[in-house]
């Protein structure tokens, strides 16, 4: 598999791991025993963990465009 494409896999898989952890951190999802479960640090963790995400999933778009030039 090319890197531009594992790239923008693993960021895709951490994006939505972040707004996995978002919604646990508000309560939406998860279950009620989790440390995560309405905890407002994990609301910020996951904004910062879905961002990240995001980052790392651009960045393989833009190694796959660059190496098919």
């Amino acid at each position: 598999m090319k890197l531009g494409t594992v790239l923008a896999i693993v960021g895709g898989i951490i994006m939505v791991l972040g707004i996995v952890f978002h919604f646990q951190g508000q309560s939406v999802i998860g279950p009620e025993s989790s440390f995560m479960y309405s905890n407002p640090d994990w609301v910020t963790y996951g904004i910062q963990i879905m961002i990240i995400g995001i980052i790392i999933m651009i960045s393989g778009m833009v190694v796959q465009v660059i190496k098919r030039n």
